[in-house]
């Protein structure tokens, strides 16, 4: 029996893309840009970015909501997941990154389906507010906001929004109440507020792979507004 390990994890998390996920030259030339340009490896892992393009399919979502843009590996996903006529609204508080992701997008094909808002998530939010609401909100940014983000994509979805909080195992240490890890506290503050807010309903998953020990929380919106 195989043990469980870094490595064997990740062995099986390359196994199930190669088989699942496949090759694909805007993905990968999208990651090639991100690495060229110096930025973190800390984009989802395929079989992640996978999960959200699914998730936006089977959600039929036509508007999704992106926090944290990156390198855009993502932003692809979830707008080949919104189709034709589907609007991704990416947020970036990175400029030059946000630069990186808008040609990567563009070369992938489906640049007319995103829209990249440079700036703060926490400032850019609001100025989305009155806009039609979106089906699919992603979290993948600074863990201490984490409360604010998800405040917001009640705020601006539905019932029956589809949100997805990336992040939230942080190799086990979400356990630890007297943490001083502000990501750590963050995460445990966003989860807090998943179980606790009526206007989620939520779950959690811990994962292991390519990116270590994590997890993803996913939540539904069953009552928008403050």
């Amino acid at each position: 029996m195989a043990q469980s390990t870094p490595e064997n994890w990740r062995r099986t998390d390359e196994f199930l893309s190669d088989l699942l996920v496949g090759h694909d030259p805007g993905l990968e030339a999208a990651l090639a840009a991100q690495r060229g340009a110096g930025m973190p490896p800390i984009e989802v892992a395929p079989v992640s970015g996978k999960l959200l393009n699914l998730l936006a399919r089977i959600r039929g979502a036509h508007r999704a909501l992106e926090i944290g843009t990156l390198g855009g590996y993502s932003t692809i996903w979830l707008a080949r997941g919104v189709g034709d006529g589907g609007e991704v609204v990416s947020i970036e508080a990175e400029p030059a990154n946000a630069a990186i992701a808008r040609a990567s997008i563009d070369a992938a094909g489906i640049g007319d389906r995103v829209a990249i808002r440079i700036g703060r998530a926490a400032d850019v939010l609001p100025t989305l507010e009155g806009s039609e609401p979106f089906d699919l909100v992603f979290i993948d940014a600074d863990k201490q906001s984490n409360t604010i983000y998800l405040d917001w994509a009640a705020r601006l979805g539905r019932t029956g929004t589809v949100v997805v909080l990336d992040n939230v195992g942080r190799e086990g240490e979400i356990v630890n109440e007297d943490t001083d890890d502000p990501m750590v506290a963050g995460t445990r503050d966003g989860l807090r507020m998943l179980a606790e807010d009526p206007r989620f309903d939520a779950t959690a998953l811990q994962t292991v792979g390519v990116k270590g020990w994590d997890g993803v929380a996913l939540a539904l919106v069953l009552s928008p507004g403050p």
